[in-house]
């Protein structure tokens, strides 16, 4: 599960960065969904003891992390600093234990240190694949557990019927009581062909569940034209995740839907995990003519807010389809169009996760995820924790959710997108959409305002 900017301050001594990374992804295991991470240069190896990681790692936390449990202070970080650096080490791996029990105090699952290989492991090459069973992955916030965010579409878990909110209380065996994501991930995760055993609970039932792992694609948006029983064309659009080439996606999905002459959109964001902050705000601006899209707050209190630019690729009316199952970015996404009032939101309450991450590479080629601010909606509201309500709920039961394949999400067999349906048709009607539309102009001002470079962008600049 993820998810950023790239950040122009300095936050450890004797790192020299390239660039950095924030996510909004909800979490960890099967993937987390980022553009290639830089690694620190061989100019930056300035040393490879166990004690100067451990230092990098807490001078970070001390320089910008985000609170939000009220487990930090300034006095106590320097405290444990002083008794965590008193120590000796043998071995690296002593030292990574250190900073994960130095990490473990903040109890905050999103702010993580990652070895080498689990670093190298978070990052996905340019082809926009992955190796692993697809299962996005989080620490409950209220039972420790590892429970699953969403399973990836198409992918081994996703074919086996992995539900988001499925515990996961064992690995081939082994219990998870306890375990972080990183170790989940280390058991999880194998070479393609080879097999691992979930076991799973869901509504108080155990279930055993083999799953093959897999190289899986990651396609961003898939799209299909309905009519609906009075002949409205509408345009069904699934944005499965906020990756690197998520709002180019959209953007031609909008181009060929438009052109087809669809009078309006369901925008399907069930159990979309998260990924880029700067692809949910891309996404935003090709809906949304003018107004805010979200706000990122830091413990300074300082906000960076991003708002729509030029004109949106479509005005035709639009319902959004929304789960527990929605997280981050999605929730980014969801509240700015519902607060700005552009969109009718139906299904079930988001996930509730609103905290960035930045990613930081450390100078031994470990690294590490650290919450440094949580983001706002239009009207203020901070949805972590909380999630965002839908206008409209409508909700799958178990034996729905069981039963539905792939192929049927966004058809008539789906419960959820019949009311989203009937929505929109509500919506179409009383706009009077089909004459007032602006239609997509290729060339025109519209693509360069949605198509922000999603890349290379300093503190403040739609980057993730």
């Amino acid at each position: 599960m993820g998810h950023g900017r790239a950040d122009s301050n300095n936050a450890t001594r004797g790192v020299r960065r390239r660039g950095l990374i924030l996510l909004v992804g909800a979490g960890a295991a099967g993937a987390i969904c980022l553009p290639p991470l830089l690694q620190p240069s061989a100019a930056s190896l300035v040393s490879d003891s166990p004690k100067e990681v451990i230092d990098q790692t807490w001078q970070i936390v001390f320089r910008d992390y985000l609170d939000t449990n009220g487990k930090y202070t300034a006095d106590k970080w320097r405290t444990l600093r002083s008794q965590v650096l008193a120590k000796s080490y043998g071995s690296t791996k002593e030292s990574y234990e250190a900073i994960r029990g130095m990490l473990a105090t903040l109890d905050d699952p999103y702010t993580r240190f990652m070895d080498p290989r689990e670093f190298k492991e978070m990052q996905i090459d340019t082809s926009g694949e992955l190796s692993g069973v697809g299962i996005q992955l989080s620490l409950d916030k209220d039972t420790k557990e590892l429970t699953v965010v969403s399973p990836i579409e198409g992918s081994p878990a996703s074919r086996a019927g992995v539900l988001p909110k499925d515990v996961i209380t064992a690995i081939d065996g082994k219990s998870t009581k306890g375990m972080s994501t990183e170790d989940a991930v280390k058991l999880i995760r194998g070479q393609a062909g080879s097999t691992v055993n979930l076991q799973l609970r869901r509504n108080g039932k155990l279930l055993d569940t083999p799953l093959v792992r897999a190289r899986i694609e990651l396609h961003a948006v898939e799209t299909q034209v309905n009519t609906a029983g009075d002949g409205t064309k509408i345009g069904y659009i699934r944005l499965k995740q906020f990756n690197a080439n998520a709002a180019k996606d959209m953007a031609d999905a909008l181009k060929d839907l438009e052109k087809q002459k669809v009078e309006g959109y369901v925008l399907d964001l069930r159990s979309n995990p998260g990924g880029l902050l700067v692809a949910s705000i891309a996404i935003a601006r090709q809906w949304l003519n003018e107004g805010v899209i979200v706000s990122t707050k830091t413990r300074d209190g300082i906000q960076d807010t991003k708002r729509a630019v030029g004109r949106a690729l479509t005005d035709r009316p639009l319902v959004i389809l929304v789960n527990e199952g929605s997280a981050s970015a999605s929730e980014i996404l969801s509240g700015a169009l519902q607060d700005n009032h552009r969109a009718v939101l139906v299904g079930e309450k988001t996930f509730g996760k609103g905290l960035v991450q930045s990613v930081r590479g450390l100078t031994d080629g470990s690294g590490m995820t650290v919450t440094i601010a949580k983001y706002l909606t239009p009207s203020g509201r901070d949805i972590h924790k909380h999630g965002i309500d839908p206008d409209v709920r409508a909700k799958l039961t178990p034996q729905e959710a069981e039963k539905l394949r792939l192929e049927d999400l966004g058809t008539k067999k789906d419960s959820q997108y019949r009311v989203a349906e009937s929505t929109l048709l509500k919506q179409v009607k009383s706009a009077g959409t089909v004459t007032k539309a602006r239609l997509y102009t290729p060339g025109s001002s519209n693509l360069p305002a949605a198509l922000k470079s999603s890349a290379g962008q300093p503190v403040g600049s739609p980057a993730n």
